[in-house]
């Protein structure tokens, strides 16, 4: 808090916004459903990478590693993420016998489709920047189960995590036991979340829904600031079949006199959550009017922006990730620390533009857009639903001049599949199909039968095991000799980039 701004650090209030009033324009009338603008140079591109993200490792005392082991097989007993009863009662049980922890501290609350860890990671750099004990709670993991629950911005060490569970383990059996249905996996892990951060105890913390927003378990803290990223069409099955009805979904985590930060949005997801803030009287900031990207240019490992933010504007400011989506991300994220620190409500001027500028320097989000291998170039993705997978094609172009790029991808069964290889289509020279180990993983030969009806059967190659399919795709890169330009991109699943990054070597 000491690094907030004073009056030496305002902007002069005579300066023109006509520059912010034109972006107003611009993002009104984009297209609503990538929330891209196209701004700034496409001159000076980059094989860089963002700084090397915080994966922890499997423990390398054995004892630990051993128990590790226990308390995850232990979790894997109860339903998977993917099997729901929509319904807070367990969770709020737990609460109840943990002594309601979740209160304990302040929160940001944060739902959306598509970019919620990568604007979570933001959030919490940007308040440990101001010196404030954080803890973010994110999912899914990409390779260890103690990423999701984050201290200091740094994950939970593996000894903590299993006192945590080990803490809780009798409140969880006591609430298994009069309920109709044990806790979930995530509803475990959410109560362990929480009872860590309070015994930290941690100043604010930074909580992404798992999925939805009302009955999702998180949804038993009060966040003083919500924030909704963008929305597309993902779990349809469970969440509805448009953007608005998924958006009544997600608007249960705005609460009463909060303050919603609101990305650019389709236009009857944005009715739903407009008139979900008025019911509870929520102060309201919408990308595009109250904050928004200026400009940004591509530079070397990343980009270079200029936010504007709920009290000003924000100039050269460099942010490690590639891609138009991630600068909306920062702004997204810069608002929401600007409104829980009262910026643009009870205090005008801006945050520390120099803490700013340092915080987003130091973004880290492993398994988006990431480089794990140089020559031939391979760049990890998460993107597993079409709006991710457009907006991933269009970050490699701008951000990698690659003169051939092949594809690994390793998909979810319960996905848009083919919308998700048709974003890819126009930037794949070649796409090599494969099968992560994950439950709801594609069969590779499923997926290419979907491939060859894209790409066309000359264009898809079939490699079951991962291992074989980064092997081939690699080959593919090389064909054309080392200084080429080919390069790899793994994408689908964050359970294909998470195995792909331990093949690699990292973590």
């Amino acid at each position: 808090m000491s690094d907030i701004p004073g009056e030496n650090d305002q902007p002069d209030p005579s300066d023109p916004l006509d520059s912010f009033d034109e972006i107003i324009d611009a993002e009104t009338t984009r297209d609503p459903d990538l929330a891209v603008i196209e701004a700034g140079s496409r001159t000076l591109r980059t094989q860089g990478g963002p700084p090397e993200a915080d994966v922890p490792a499997r423990p390398e005392d054995p004892e630990v590693d051993k128990a590790l082991r226990e308390v995850e097989a232990e979790l894997s007993t109860r339903w998977g993420e993917t099997k729901l009863e929509p319904s807070v009662a367990r969770i709020a049980a737990l609460m109840d016998v943990l002594g309601e922890p979740q209160r304990a501290y302040p929160s940001i609350h944060i739902t959306g489709t598509n970019g919620k860890t990568t604007t979570a990671r933001m959030i919490e750099a940007l308040l440990g920047a101001f010196e404030l004990r954080t803890g973010r709670y994110t999912s899914p993991h990409v390779q260890s189960i103690t990423e999701r629950v984050s201290l200091d911005g740094a994950p939970i060490s593996a000894e903590r995590f299993i006192e945590t569970y080990q803490d809780i383990k009798p409140y969880v059996e006591m609430v298994d036991a009069r309920q109709e249905y044990r806790l979930s996996f995530f509803e475990v892990l959410t109560g362990m979340a929480y009872a860590a951060f309070a015994d930290a105890p941690v100043d604010v913390a930074v909580v992404e829904v798992g999925m939805g927003g009302s009955w999702d378990a998180t949804n038993v803290i009060d966040g003083d600031v919500a924030v909704v990223t963008p929305i597309d069409l993902d779990h349809t099955d469970r969440l509805g079949g448009t953007p608005g009805e998924i958006a009544t979904e997600k608007a249960g985590i705005v609460k009463q006199d909060a303050t919603v930060i609101l990305a650019q949005q389709p236009v009857d997801a944005a009715q739903v959550l407009l008139k979900k803030a008025v019911d509870v009287n929520a102060t309201v900031a919408r990308e595009g009017l109250e904050f928004g990207v200026v400009d940004r240019q591509v530079a070397v490992g990343g980009q270079l922006m200029t936010l504007r933010g709920l009290g000003g504007e924000y100039t050269e400011v460099y942010l490690p990730l590639h891609g138009a989506h991630q600068a909306h991300n920062a702004a997204v994220a810069l608002a929401a620390v600007e409104a829980f620190f009262g910026v643009g409500a009870q205090r005008p001027e801006p945050l520390d533009i120099d803490t700013v500028r340092k915080a987003f320097a130091a973004v880290a989000s492993p398994g988006r857009m990431e480089v794990v291998r140089r020559s031939p170039t391979v760049v990890l993705d998460a993107a597993h639903n079409p709006a991710g997978a457009r907006v991933t094609a269009e970050a490699v172009g701008e951000a990698f001049q690659f003169s051939r790029l092949i594809g690994v991808v390793g998909a979810s069964g319960d996905k848009d599949v083919r919308g998700l290889l048709e974003a890819f289509e126009p930037v794949f020279a070649e796409i090599v199909v494969t099968q992560n180990s994950g439950l709801r993983a594609m069969d590779a030969d499923a997926l290419a039968g979907i491939a060859v009806e894209v790409f066309g059967e000359d264009r898809v190659q079939v490699e079951p095991r991962l291992p074989d399919a980064l092997e081939a795709a690699i080959t593919l890169a090389e064909e054309e000799g080392e200084f080429s330009g080919g390069g790899v991109l793994v994408t689908g699943s964050i359970y294909t980039v998470g195995e792909a990054r331990l093949l690699l070597g990292r973590g």
